[in-house]
């Protein structure tokens, strides 16, 4: 009895845990199904899933003819293993980490260009695990440092052969991207530059950062289901967005013509040490920036060297001196209150209290000499009379301000300043008035007096000055935006900008700017000089602001080109700076591009003035069927060179709407291109050679200035679009 009471109460026992233990697990079960449900599903997906951000690759800065200045390319960061993070990993090879910090230090200082006690300190640390090598903002390596490691860590022998131990242990290589400028320190102050800190790319400067936004792209995303051990589940893919490839910007500016720039300023810099050098060069019927360079410069791969961040043809504001005068002398003009062969004293003008303005030789003058006399010796008297007594403050005040004087341009470029002008109608003093009238007590910038004269040489029409071209599809080359001409306002009549044009001619012919007078062109321009100012805001002794700014051909202008030296070094007196040191720059700037522009001489002559070359309207071509679309622009005057042999046009050079001359060059590509032959270049324009390499994408490698004398390519042969052509050019105008 006592034995079957002991086994009646075991089972009871053991009934009574299994019904516990059923219980607790089915409100264990009802728990999770309800009240943690929610939570453990967040948990699991976590697990499974996996989210993957795909960089998109930054779009490219290309020149006017598609020529790369910027893009984005491998890079690599060196990464060293300095210990195990657990015991997993230290039973791990060896070789995984670096044993000997100075061997290994002392081995990658040459190729990283870093003193090898950084790299000592960097590998000896004991606070972290690993570390990446190089200081902040230039750790990323190119490809050709990342060929020097692998051959330190697996050198060959004596028989050739790469040997299989790894020579400097717990180095690793981590692929990455890196902005690249292939020219350097070209046109740096345009392009700005890409920096890294952390592993965060930042745009600075320039393009870069005005245009961040469309060359930045849109990130994809790439979200997969895994199982616990990692690997993707079948059918795991849950979520795709592809990245979207950054916009390429096309800029106005013309490689060939940036590239004279940066010659010239470079001799200049090389030869008289200025404290800043500034050109601009410009198309003044278009507003397009052709060229835009400054000294001293940066180079952007070495962004972290960089002590000048300004851009100084938009921020740096001076005193323009006399070649304000040009503003002065088209409001007189427009007005009617200028008569050339109206006669004044030249000398001082004594009609305001305090000491009398003077001439700048010292006040002497010429005597009695007529106002265009007075112009072309760039008196301070004639301009004083025109501007303070004739126009008024109240007038003279409006068209400096129809100029643009005072206000930022809009170019496409951060950090543009106003300038500064001060309102006329409530000056400190009516001296302060007077002397604005020949460019003192105004401040400027360089863009904004190329806006400014821009309109004199174009008829009359003030321009937004353009840097950008277009902005295009990475991929296809489609143009997806145009940036077109833009008027601002007209400031004067195209009578009073056509006799503005011919007193500045005399200028260079008869007057101060006969330094700058070109054989085979006309050129007319002004040129200035003016004092500087230290940094307590007084005016500097024998400091001198020089420039000139000039087009040409005169009543045609192909370029507009201002040239601004502060400060040159030498022992030369303000009356010989021009000569000396601005119009070398002028003149090789302004004679290079035109004939690289194919810009034919318009020989001087005392008897005949050049006929004006007739401007025309651009046609929109694109859409036509080819023989329609040919005898179209035949019939309008332009030299058509169809790309293809198809029976529509799908792309035009230059673009529809733009202003041409009437004897330009066109390029037609059809919807089918096979078949296409090489043109005969000989006797063309580098320019025109490069329009149609881009629209047929052929490589050309150009040699020497000038015009095509040879080319490597055969007119007529039958082109894949993988060909290499080689272009010798020679000085003179073309056959």
């Amino acid at each position: 009895m006592d034995m079957r009471k002991r086994v009646n109460w075991r089972v009871f026992l053991l009934g009574l845990v299994f019904v516990l233990l059923f219980t607790s697990m089915g409100v264990r079960l009802w728990w999770i199904q309800t009240v943690e449900a929610s939570w453990i599903m967040e948990q699991a997906k976590a697990q499974w899933e996996r989210d993957k951000d795909i960089k998109p690759k930054r779009g490219a800065i290309l020149d006017r003819n598609l020529e790369t200045l910027a893009y984005e390319g491998k890079a690599y960061i060196v990464r060293a293993a300095l210990r195990p993070r657990n015991e997993k990993e230290a039973a791990q090879v060896e070789d995984n980490y670096v044993k000997d910090p100075v061997y290994t230090a002392t081995k990658l200082a040459p190729i990283l260009k870093m003193p090898a006690e950084e790299l000592i300190a960097a590998l000896s640390r004991t606070d972290v695990f690993w570390v990446d090598l190089g200081k902040v903002g230039r750790n990323k390596i190119s490809e050709e440092q990342k060929d020097a490691i692998l051959a330190l860590q697996y050198p060959k022998d004596a028989n050739g052969e790469t040997t299989k131990v790894n020579q400097l242990p717990g180095i690793f290589l981590v692929d990455t991207t890196k902005r690249y400028y292939p020219n350097n320190s070209f046109a740096s102050h345009v392009l700005g530059y890409m920096s890294y800190k952390d592993n965060d790319e930042k745009a600075e400067m320039g393009i870069e950062l005005q245009f961040d936004k469309e060359l930045r792209g849109t990130p994809g995303e790439l979200e997969v289901m895994r199982d616990g051990a990692g690997y993707q589940l079948p059918q795991g893919e849950n979520k795709y967005k592809p990245a979207k490839d950054g916009l390429n910007v096309v800029l106005t500016i013309d490689r060939q013509i940036q590239d004279y720039v940066e010659q010239a300023l470079d001799n200049t810099e090389k030869e008289y040490k200025p404290r800043r050098v500034t050109v601009v060069v410009s198309d003044p019927h278009t507003g397009e920036i052709l060229a835009m360079a400054n000294r001293p410069q940066f180079n952007p791969n070495q962004y972290w060297e960089i002590q000048n961040y300004e851009n100084a043809a938009i921020s740096y504001m001076f005193e323009p001196g006399s070649t304000f005068k040009i503003i002065t002398l088209a409001a007189a003009i427009e007005q009617g209150l200028f008569n050339p062969n109206e006669t004044y004293m030249s000398g001082m003008y004594r009609k305001l209290p305090g000491p009398p303005i003077k001439d700048h030789n010292n006040g002497r003058g010429w005597g009695r000499i007529t106002f265009l006399r007075g112009v072309q010796e760039s008196s301070n008297v004639a301009f004083v009379i025109l501007g303070y007594e004739r126009l008024k403050q109240k007038l003279l005040g409006e068209y400096f301000d129809r100029f643009g004087i005072g206000q930022k341009t809009g170019i496409e470029l951060p950090g543009e300043r106003k300038g500064i002008m001060r309102d006329l109608n409530n000056p400190l003093s009516q001296r302060d008035v007077a002397v604005t009238t020949f460019g003192q007590g105004v401040a400027v910038t360089a863009i904004q007096q190329v806006a400014a004269v821009g309109a004199i040489a174009n008829g009359g029409e003030l321009l937004k000055p353009r840097i950008v071209k277009e902005l295009r599809d990475p991929h296809t080359g489609a143009v997806v935006k145009r940036y077109d001409r833009e008027v601002v306002r007209r400031v004067v009549s195209e009578k009073t900008a056509k006799q503005v044009r011919d007193i500045l001619e005399t200028v260079v012919t008869d007057g101060t700017g006969q330094a700058y007078n070109l054989e085979g062109y006309h050129v007319a321009g002004k040129t200035g000089t003016a004092q500087t100012y230290d940094e307590s805001g007084k005016i500097a002794e024998d400091r001198y602001v020089v420039s000139f700014i000039g087009f040409a051909p005169k009543d045609n202008p192909r370029l507009l080109v201002y040239v601004v030296v502060d400060d040159p070094q030498t022992d030369q007196p303000s009356t010989v700076l021009g000569r000396l040191v601005v119009a070398p720059i002028f003149n090789s700037v302004m004679e290079k591009s035109l004939q690289y522009l194919q810009q034919k001489p318009d020989v001087k002559t005392t008897t005949a003035v050049a006929t004006p070359l007739e401007e025309k309207t651009m046609p929109k071509l694109v859409g036509m069927a080819t023989s329609i679309a040919e005898s179209r622009a035949k019939q309008d005057g332009f030299r058509v060179t169809t790309i293809g042999t198809g029976t529509k046009i799908v792309e035009q050079y230059p673009s529809p709407y733009e202003k041409v001359g009437r004897d330009t060059q066109i390029f037609l590509v059809t919807d089918r291109v096979n078949g296409l032959r090489m043109p005969d270049f000989r006797g063309k324009s580098l320019r025109e050679v490069m329009e149609f390499a881009s629209l047929a994408h052929l490589e050309v490698i150009p040699s020497g200035v000038g015009f095509v004398r040879q080319q490597s390519i055969a007119p007529g042969t039958t082109l894949t679009g993988k060909e290499r052509l080689q272009v010798t050019l020679a000085p003179g105008s073309a056959p």
